[in-house]
């Protein structure tokens, strides 16, 4: 689906405040129809309220200046806060998630000539004071994240700061984060009464239904007004492949795919592990790792060898995925499931920020099935179990778990029909059922690890299966029942199992 865009030509910068900073501040000559719409929401609404005038309606929130703004990764929301901050009579504090992308987008905001500060934990008294005193002379953004908030001297000399609109990045992460491990954003709803600016903003690029009336209920008091884009990125492809070794499936992804590439991994001895794994199946140092385990030096070094890169594998974990502003990724893999429909579309939608094509891939196991099978049906996690299973549109079932849109596709392994060759899982399947009762577990063993071995070494020119890949494949048939050991006459040796439901790799 082609993005219209609204262009700035010169003879209208003079009528068009908001087109004229774009260009002089930015150098951007057109603006996206949902970011003009945003940002006029914003200025609207505070003209509204200088105004001194009053919604005929309580719940008019666009007019009392509340909204909570869906624009999908990549649409360019941080300009839909950046320029109002630019043409308010007040700064404009934000509110980020991680310290990282505090320091990114505060070296982003001087390159445009947007003076800013920057409120973090560990401050001194003196730099807290040099902060207050740049925003006495002008500097028109704030940064901050939730648990330096929660300072209450802070507060009250923000309050004193005549801040005109906060605006609160990755929002989802209000309820995402709030009701679990960071208890500093259910208190944002406080900072907000304390601070009490004219507009307030939340931003997100997924966010279901239910979260949605999280962020609303702890930001808003439950009244917000609700733009939302399409959620749909059209140039993201998503495909699903079932493996149980998965690193090796991921090998060959990297092998065969398009790079740059990230390879999302559930924990951060798994992201160092499959960067070695890279490194050592492609004889050179094509891979590195990223986590919140790292040392700042240690982050900054990788974000920018990635940056650069043209061919690069980064394996990284969800600590990677907020902020990410790397254009030309044109794969992204999922080594693990994310927990819920919103987190995978997040993370996919590093991809492809340039507009190209690129391809998301989620490896599946059977394992993970057994997982992901233990949530309520309707809940948020459950919709990835749909999502990897399901011989429908995986494009919609996406857009689905967020309440949004029918999608027209033409991009994901559905839709477009593309049968992959047999999984790790098939093949030894293969083995076993033409020699029933035949191989041993032991045996098995053997027989898999040389063939997968001679396979692999088509591709890398050397034998990259380990022993404990073959033992991984085999375990998790066995305890999904798709293979057993008979008990009596031909005790120890394997057989398929005959299944009294529809397996996951018959599906």
């Amino acid at each position: 689906m082609e993005i219209l865009k609204i262009d700035c030509d010169e003879s209208a910068y003079e009528n068009d405040p908001v087109a004229k900073a774009a260009l002089e501040n930015f150098g951007i000559k057109y603006m996206y129809p949902w970011q003009r719409m945003v940002v006029s929401n914003i200025l609207e609404a505070y003209d509204f309220k200088k105004a001194g005038l009053k919604s005929d309606s309580e719940n008019d929130s666009f007019l009392l200046g509340r909204q909570i703004v869906l624009l999908p990764t990549g649409a360019g929301k941080s300009l839909c806060f950046q320029l109002p901050a630019l043409l308010l009579d007040g700064p404009t504090m934000v509110i980020y998630p991680l310290l990282a992308l505090m320091t990114d987008q505060q070296r982003r905001m001087e390159e445009g000539a947007l003076k800013s500060v920057v409120f973090r934990g560990g401050q001194s008294k003196e730099e807290e004071e040099e902060n207050f005193k740049k925003i006495r002379e002008g500097a028109k953004i704030i940064l901050a994240n939730p648990e330096v908030l929660e300072k209450k001297e802070l507060i009250e000399k923000l309050s004193r700061m005549n801040i005109k609109h906060i605006a609160i990045d990755e929002a989802h992460c209000v309820s995402e984060w709030g009701d679990s491990f960071r208890p500093s954003y259910l208190n944002l709803g406080r900072v907000i009464e304390s601070i009490n600016p004219p507009l307030i903003t939340a931003f997100t690029a997924t966010a279901s239904p239910l979260v949605l009336s999280r962020v609303a209920e702890i930001l808003f008091k439950g009244q917000a007004h609700i733009v939302r884009s399409e959620s749909d990125r059209p140039n993201i492809h998503y495909f699903v492949k079932k493996a149980a070794a998965k690193k090796k499936e991921a090998l060959y992804l990297a092998k065969t795919e398009d790079r740059p590439m990230i390879i999302f991994c559930g924990s951060r001895n798994k992201s160092e592990d499959m960067s070695r794994e890279l490194n050592m199946a492609f004889g050179y140092d094509i891979s590195r790792f990223y986590h919140a385990g790292l040392e700042k030096e240690e982050k900054e070094e990788t974000e920018q060898w990635f940056f650069k890169s043209r061919d690069g594998i980064l394996c990284a974990t969800c600590a990677y995925g907020m902020g990410v502003d790397k254009k030309d990724i044109h794969t992204v893999v999922h080594l693990e499931a994310s927990s819920t429909a919103e987190a995978y579309l997040q993370e996919a939608g590093r991809g492809g920020r340039d507009g190209s094509i690129a391809k998301a891939f989620l490896i599946w196991s059977l394992s993970d099935s057994l997982k992901f099978s233990s949530y309520p049906q309707g809940s948020r996690e459950s919709y990835m179990k749909i999502f990897a299973e399901t011989s429908a549109c995986r494009r919609q079932v996406l857009l689905d778990a967020l309440g949004a849109e029918e999608a027209f596709c033409m991009g994901c392994d559905n839709c477009l029909k593309i049968e992959y060759p047999r999984c790790d899982y098939e093949k030894t399947l293969k083995y076993i059922k033409q020699a029933k009762n035949f191989y041993k577990r032991e045996e098995i063993e053997a027989k898999i690890f040389e063939v997968f071995n001679k396979d692999g070494r088509k591709i890398f020119k050397k034998n990259i299966w380990t022993h404990q890949d073959i033992t991984e494949v085999l375990s998790q048939l066995i305890e999904n029942k798709e293979i057993r050991c008979d008990r009596f006459l031909w005790k120890g040796r394997l057989r398929v199992f005959k299944p009294q439901k529809k397996s996951l790799l018959r599906s």
